[in-house]
């Protein structure tokens, strides 16, 4: 295999003569030159890139938009290529090549980047390692040997997303199996109150609509407040990672129990008597299903939180005797004026 040929199926070269606009090669300038970055953080110590074309710290060179030349004998840990070309004839830990060009002659090499750019491994050359990212192309002239294996970080990121399809699918029946468990519990040990939260939910929606977005947007300030306070932090920290989400949930599920109430309604002309097992059921599978629109998970939970806010309310601030009270299994009734 000669030079300037692809190597072992790695050519993924642009057509000749297409040239991409202004605009595009700026933002992928921007795009190469942050992911050269955010790979040298990785990799190794933080090393500050200068305006000049290189910049060297003893043990690694970075070449931005300019040329870099690492003669035999020197032994850097990494060398950084972005939109630029280097040379290299000596020693080197790690090479990453980002929408530049590296030639390597005589060089060693442990591993090999290549994103967006190419590398011409010449005769003399070791190489470890060699993962290439998007448009890469790496030749390798006779005389040049790679030791290790040769990796397309494209093929591993499909895997890595055919990997993620079952565990998303687990993970989706597992919350759906633990939310009806959940709703289950609630209608069992919490049936009058759940009817009453749904009643105001009927009845008085506004109302309850703006006590969801008060709470929403209330309850974490209160809870950031007091973290910056020595006496309340712990009170805010509690309320932050573990009221707020339980509340939130418990929340979601109230939603869940109005909307399979409302079903069942629909379908058999009144609501479910008694404890609502069935309704929990369905509207858990629902709100489940119907989430996966936009804002419809969050603003069920913003129903279902000003629900809850406002029937709390009603229990620390009864109604004054005479005024018009709602029955959660019926419509609005009067109470009796004490006598």
């Amino acid at each position: 295999m000669g030079p300037g040929q692809p190597g072992r199926g790695r050519p993924n070269a642009a057509p000749a003569g297409s040239r991409p606009s202004k605009g595009v090669f700026q933002v992928r300038r921007l795009s190469l030159v942050a992911t050269s970055v955010v790979i040298l953080l990785a990799l190794f110590a933080p090393a500050a890139l200068a305006a000049g074309p290189v910049t060297s710290t003893g043990s690694v060179i970075v070449s931005v938009q300019g040329t870099v030349d690492v003669p035999a004998g020197s032994n850097p840990e990494a060398v950084v290529v972005v939109d630029g070309t280097a040379t290299i004839s000596g020693e080197a830990e790690t090479v990453v090549v980002v929408g530049g060009t590296a030639t390597l002659t005589g060089a060693t090499v442990d591993s090999l980047v290549v994103i967006d750019g190419r590398a011409d491994l010449q005769a003399g050359t070791t190489v470890g390692r060699v993962s290439t990212l998007g448009g890469s192309t790496v030749t390798q002239a006779p005389g040049a040997e790679i030791t290790g294996r040769m990796a397309s970080f494209d093929v591993d990121l499909a895997a890595f997303a055919l990997l993620l399809i079952p565990i998303a699918l687990a993970l989706a029946v597992g919350f759906a199996i633990a939310g009806i468990a959940a709703a289950l519990l609630v209608a069992a040990f919490g049936a009058r109150q759940i009817r009453e939260t749904e009643a105001l939910i009927s009845a008085r929606p506004g109302h309850v609509l703006v006590a969801g977005i008060a709470g929403s947007i209330g309850l974490p300030l209160v809870a950031a407040l007091l973290i910056f306070t020595v006496i309340g932090a712990p009170i805010g920290f509690a309320m932050l990672f573990a009221v707020l989400p339980v509340l939130l949930f418990l929340a979601w599920l109230v939603a869940a129990i109005w909307i399979g109430d409302w079903l069942v309604a629909q379908t058999r002309g009144e609501r479910e008597p008694g404890r609502p097992y069935r309704a929990a059921v369905l509207g858990v599978i629902v709100l489940a299903l119907a989430s996966v629109l936009p804002f419809v998970s969050a603003i069920a939970t913003v129903f279902g939180l000003g629900a809850l806010l406002l029937a709390a309310w009603r229990v620390l601030k009864p109604e004054p005797p005479g005024r018009a009270t709602m029955d959660p299994m019926g419509p609005m009734q009067v109470s009796p004026s004490a006598s």
